[in-house]
């Protein structure tokens, strides 16, 4: 069907009377002014009408600076007033409990408070041990009175009670107290004079020694090192000739035994080929040279005793005069110590006897000196050295407290033998 072709018409104007011709004439220039004005608030800091009262007003608890100055001119306060007033610098002492454990910084939930670094738990476990009562007392294990005794105690009471089913036995000996234990120890410096526990140290040591202190220490300590130089290339010079001695004498002895050998050879014709064949057949002994051949082992055999036996009794009687020697020298010197007063000094600790306790030398003390490129004039840039162990230890030796022994790398096992047993093959019919 075909559309129906319109004639032209003219536009219709609204009417201008109703409602919403009318909100589109009101004047709104008063609210725009004011959105306008909460907008420039907003960028300022806020909206000044929807502040608290705080953050609008502030209250002058100081006051202005130059009334109080004026004001104290004419009023000056009372001395009790100033002193009373014034601050120091120094903050108070805070008189707060704190706790003195180190924590990892993890903070423990208020129902594991610990007191004084243990937890409530380990707190409630030692308590319980503590006082649990029967559960507790019933572990401990109670000890009859006869029994603490003193070791060392003097008299029939040393003898602990003995039970009345073992009377057949032999009693027990008391314990007896040692005779070394109230000798004092012997000091081992060469002049007999007691080593103190704690050495007073060298001038020439300090982290600021003066130069003379210093120099002193230098020249002494490498005039000991230069000496112990010397000793030692004596020695070796003594090992390196002793060597060559018997390196010659082997020598020798390698040129005799190759002379030895060469002379069963013929120059001429070298060595015999058939010289077994000219040795003698050995023959059947009798028995009276069995019993001639016997006797002289016999009376061998007895020389030899003897001979040892005289030389024992020869070497007892040795021992016995040297001991006796060395006891009259020991004597003798001990009443020139007491006369002359030499044990009351200070020991040196570097200079020690012959005679030691025990095998095992006791080993040399280091070296404390600094040299010049090492000094440090300021305590906080000195380094610690040495070892305090090692020291201690070494200071028990000489003072004779304790005795010089190696460390036991391979303690000795419990020998134990392996056997069959023969019982399975014992029967009775």
């Amino acid at each position: 069907m075909a559309s129906v072709i319109q004639p032209p018409r003219q536009f219709k104007q609204p009417s201008r009377k109703g409602k919403k011709a009318w909100r589109k004439h009101v004047d709104i220039t008063e609210v725009q002014e004011g959105l306008e004005a909460v907008r420039d608030e907003i960028i300022a800091g806020g909206v000044i009408a929807e502040k608290p009262s705080e953050e609008l007003f502030a209250i002058d608890t100081t006051g202005d600076q130059e009334v109080a100055k004026e004001y104290r001119r004419g009023h000056k306060p009372l001395k009790s007033d100033e002193i009373l007033a014034a601050r120091s610098a120094v903050p108070p002492v805070d008189s707060r409990k704190r706790s003195s454990r180190v924590t990892d910084g993890i903070l423990e939930p208020s129902s594991k408070k610990r007191r004084g670094g243990v937890s409530f738990r380990e707190l409630q476990r030692i308590k319980h041990i503590a006082f649990g009562g029967e559960s507790v007392l019933k572990d401990v294990v109670k000890i009859p009175e006869t029994n603490t005794l003193d070791p060392w105690m003097d008299g029939d009471g040393a003898v602990a009670a003995r039970d009345s089913r073992f009377s057949f036995l032999e009693p027990p000996k008391p314990v007896k107290e040692p005779k070394t234990l109230k000798q004092a120890p012997i000091s081992l410096a060469v002049n007999g004079g007691e080593i103190p526990a704690v050495k007073k140290p060298d001038p020439g040591i300090s982290y600021n020694p003066t130069f003379k202190d210093w120099d002193e220490l230098l020249v002494r300590e490498g005039e000991r090192e230069v000496e112990a130089e010397r000793k030692r290339l004596w020695e070796a010079e003594e090992e390196r000739r002793i060597l060559e001695i018997a390196a010659a004498v082997a020598e020798e002895e390698d040129i005799v035994n190759s002379d030895q050998e060469g002379d069963g050879e013929d120059p001429e014709t070298g060595p015999t080929e058939d010289a077994w064949l000219v040795q003698k057949r050995p023959e059947r002994k009798t028995q009276a040279q069995k019993n001639r051949v016997k006797r002289r082992k016999e009376a061998e055999r007895r020389a030899l005793w003897e001979a040892r036996m005289k030389k024992k009794a020869l070497q007892a009687a040795e021992i016995r005069k040297i001991q006796k020697a060395i006891e009259a020298k020991e004597r003798a010197r001990a009443e020139k110590v007491a006369k002359s007063g030499e044990a009351t000094g200070e020991g040196d600790d570097r200079i020690l006897r012959r005679r030691r306790f025990g095998k095992i030398p006791i080993a040399e003390p280091p070296l404390e000196l600094v040299l010049p490129d090492e000094l440090q004039e300021s305590l906080r840039l000195l380094k610690p050295e040495g070892n305090l162990l090692k020291e201690r230890f070494r200071n028990a030796l000489v003072r004779g407290k304790l005795e010089s022994r190696r460390p036991i790398t391979q303690w000795k096992k419990k020998r134990r033998s392996i056997t069959e047993k023969w019982s399975y093959k014992d029967f009775k019919i």
